[in-house]
């Protein structure tokens, strides 16, 4: 390895893509898995997850909120030969970036913002606070004892300070309903926001400098899901998107949410600093985040700057057939042994299989 864990001369980029469970890392395998010099791991907690068959070398990871997450995968990957992590689940974020020295020490880059940025993006009061001022933030309060629900305009928003998606998000119509409501430090108070909602896919390189901003429009949706949408050029929404990666810190592959409020103007709703699961529709709109961010990660040159064309998709089932026995051999082996590191590759530098980790003959 040469330094900060790049690949030598003829030696492959070996990419461990976590959660591939998870549409966002399908999208990013189906992405990197052209480029030349890249090989993939998939990754995920569970073995039956779709994601762990698309690509020839697979294995399964703790939970990220298992207090051995960050040490079983750092010996996984120096046994695998991992030079790069490209995480999408949120829950190993934040371990992730704050073990970051610990992997750098053995040649391995983490796809993924600064431990800071991630602090204050992944807390939604913080993030409030923290871009107030710099873009339109709709009023945000910690739901504890200090609330006044009468001082509120109904609807409000009650949801968690941590967490995405819908997972906890209430709607509350009235005042009292909101003063029935029990308090709580893990909770915050919103301001609904009427308009249209976007989800905009950012891409900054190392340094955080905003190389695309593109906004995507839920069309359908089906049990939480994104079914059917489309980009769209909004020169006001693309700037919102650059504004808050820029305050927050953002480097690499983000996703800001946002919706009009009651005057039509872009306001803050959170922001997802990962691959987003609707990353494909951005790819086929021109911008090849996954390929691009990790060509910034390298030190390889990426573009100032990258417009795109207007796409729509359309979402359906696939399915993957596989032989039993592949299966049965993730199910029988939950994951490394807890015990005991993972083993030091051989003598002559081959990755030998471990019971955690598989080899398909075909992807």
């Amino acid at each position: 390895m040469t330094a900060l864990g790049r690949p030598g001369p003829g030696r492959p980029v070996r990419v461990l893509v976590t959660g591939a469970g998870g549409p966002a890392a399908i999208a990013a395998m189906k992405s990197l898995r052209a480029e030349e010099g890249v090989e993939l791991i998939a990754a995920d907690m569970d073995p039956w997850a779709a994601g762990l068959y698309l690509v020839p070398e697979r294995t399964l990871v703790p939970a990220g909120a298992d207090p051995d997450f960050t040490d079983v995968v750092l010996a996984m990957c120096i046994t695998l030969g991992v030079t790069v992590i490209l995480p999408t689940v949120d829950a190993e974020l934040q371990p992730l970036a704050r073990a970051r020295e610990a992997f750098a020490a053995a040649g391995i880059e983490l796809l993924l913002a600064p431990a800071a940025a991630l602090d204050i993006i992944l807390d939604k009061l913080s993030l409030a606070r923290h871009c107030a001022g710099v873009v339109r933030v709709p009023r945000t309060e910690p739901f504890g004892p200090a609330i006044e629900p009468a001082s509120w305009t109904y609807p409000v928003i009650v949801k968690p300070r941590r967490g995405s998606g819908s997972r906890g998000v209430l709607t509350v119509e009235t005042a009292p309903e909101l003063a029935a409501l029990a308090r709580s430090p893990g909770l915050i108070v919103q301001e609904f926001l009427p308009g249209e909602e976007f989800s905009v896919d950012v891409l900054a390189d190392a340094a955080g400098h905003v190389i695309a901003s593109v906004p995507r429009l839920r069309a359908r949706v089906d049990s939480g899901v994104s079914v059917g949408g489309r980009t769209v050029h909004d020169p006001e929404v693309e700037n919102f998107g650059r504004t808050v990666a820029q305050a927050t810190g953002l480097t690499y592959v983000a996703n800001v949410q946002c919706r009009r409020d009651r005057d039509g103007r872009p306001a803050l709703l959170e922001v997802n600093p990962r691959m987003p699961g609707t990353l494909g529709l951005t790819i086929a709109s021109g911008v090849d985040m996954p390929r691009l961010a990790l060509a910034a990660l390298l030190g390889r040159p990426v573009p100032a700057a990258l417009d795109f064309r207007e796409r729509a998709v359309v979402r359906f089932l696939d399915e993957r057939f596989l032989d039993p026995a592949d299966l049965s051999v993730r199910e029988r082996h939950t994951g490394p042994d807890r015990t005991s590191p993972a083993p030091a590759p051989s003598p002559k530098g081959r990755r030998e299989e471990q019971p955690w980790t598989s080899r398909s003959s075909k992807s």
